[in-house]
């Protein structure tokens, strides 16, 4: 099926990217620049979005029905992380990789 799903694969790659993009952001960035990007609030989010990615790519590659209810909780977990980055600033890429892996995975929970 993954190799027939070409929407189901984007996603993957998505969230693979969205888990690299914000653990390496997170602790590259954040905690050299500190002040607001490590936060407590804000660096847990980071946290839990490079973690929910990278749970939801697994469980997609594992290819259960189930993946839709995690892309659904990855879909909400991104769009926060993408709103707080873009709020304290400095980390457009991380936003853009959240937005992306938001709609990638909104798109797949709404099947």
């Amino acid at each position: 099926m993954l190799e027939q799903n070409s929407a189901l694969r984007t996603c993957i790659d998505n969230c693979l990217s969205c888990y690299r993009i914000c653990l390496e952001t997170s602790m590259n960035h954040c905690l050299a620049v500190g002040g607001r990007h490590v936060e407590k609030e804000h660096f847990k989010l980071m946290t839990a979005c490079a973690e929910i990615c990278r749970t939801t790519a697994s469980i997609m590659m594992i290819d259960i029905e189930q993946h839709r209810q995690v892309c659904g909780a990855c879909a909400v977990i991104c769009s926060a992380c993408a709103k707080s980055c873009d709020e304290i600033g400095g980390m457009d890429l991380c936003v853009a990789t959240c937005r992306t892996c938001a709609a990638s995975c909104q798109e797949m929970a709404e099947g």
